[in-house]
């Protein structure tokens, strides 16, 4: 055997070493990584159920004229952690809502906790035909992050979902997908993977978002670093959902793009971006 061969043999079975070596830490990281959500879901749990409270109806019934307020996404949407139905995301934007513009609003809550992009389409099917809603709200994504959806296929679904609605005549606001790095109960480096994951999903989010004729609020932005600097006021029990306050402060920081939405404003602050076309 000559020289040559010899050290081609050896370049060989070095890159078949490295090569086995690779997919055995790729593996080994794998394995690490399920091991380390396996420990966060144990130690989140579900102490809060899977059903949020149910805080559909009118708000300020004295101001008349109704708008039609629509809550479409995740738990977040729904308002699991709350403790009371006033409490919710969509309670506390209705009456902030009703006293911006002195009107009624009636809301109407789709969203569905454990809802991934995917099942937006099935919340809209759920609706009655004629319904009409002024303004929809969109929270979703922590799920497709947690479930490991592609990004593409999470922002078709949002996509689809805010033009179905854009041609029902309604004026559509986006929250997209909270960093999810303020999760401290998920241990590191999963909580990191998760934070870039997480705001990959919601820059996509957003442009799609004004690129289909929505207002998107980066939830990251607005309310991101009060969950990150104040956890035990922002969280839940579950050290997952938004607490009360949470909701509280969430509603508050997306209100502008919801007022903008219908008409009612002009102007949104940092972390809010207004629609690229406005076209129904």
């Amino acid at each position: 055997m000559t020289r040559s061969r010899e050290r081609a043999l050896l370049l060989a079975a070095a890159a078949t070493g490295l090569g086995l070596a690779g997919s055995g830490l790729r593996y080994g990281a794998r394995e690490f990584l399920h091991r380390q959500a396996d420990a966060a879901r144990r130690v989140v749990g579900k102490p809060l159920g899977e059903v949020a409270p149910d805080a559909d109806g009118r708000y300020k019934k004295k101001y008349g004229d109704p708008l039609e307020l629509l809550l479409l996404g995740d738990s977040i949407a729904a308002g699991l952690g709350a403790d009371l139905p006033k409490e919710t995301l969509g309670a506390r934007l209705a009456k902030r809502l009703a006293k911006a513009t002195r009107r009624t609003v009636r809301l109407t809550t789709a969203a569905r906790v454990g809802s991934e992009s995917s099942m937006l389409a099935g919340q809209l099917a759920g609706l009655p035909p004629a319904y009409r809603p002024d303004v929809a709200v969109i929270v979703v994504g922590g799920n497709d992050v947690t479930h490991r959806v592609p990004v593409g296929e999470s922002v078709r679904h949002l996509e689809e979902a805010i033009v179905a609605l854009r041609h029902r005549g309604t004026a559509v606001v986006v929250g997209t997908c909270p960093d999810l790095g303020a999760l401290r109960p998920v241990p590191q480096p999963l909580r990191a993977l998760g934070s870039r994951a997480s705001r990959q999903l919601a820059r996509a989010q957003e442009t799609a978002a004004v690129r289909n004729g929505a207002h998107a609020v980066s939830l990251a932005h607005v309310v991101g670093p009060f969950f990150i600097t104040n956890p035990d006021e922002m969280f839940s029990l579950d050290r997952f959902h938004p607490s009360a306050i949470g909701y509280k402060r969430t509603a508050k920081a997306m209100l502008p793009s919801v007022l903008a939405a219908l008409g009612v404003v002009e102007q949104v602050p940092f972390g809010h971006r207004p629609p690229e076309t406005t076209a129904r």
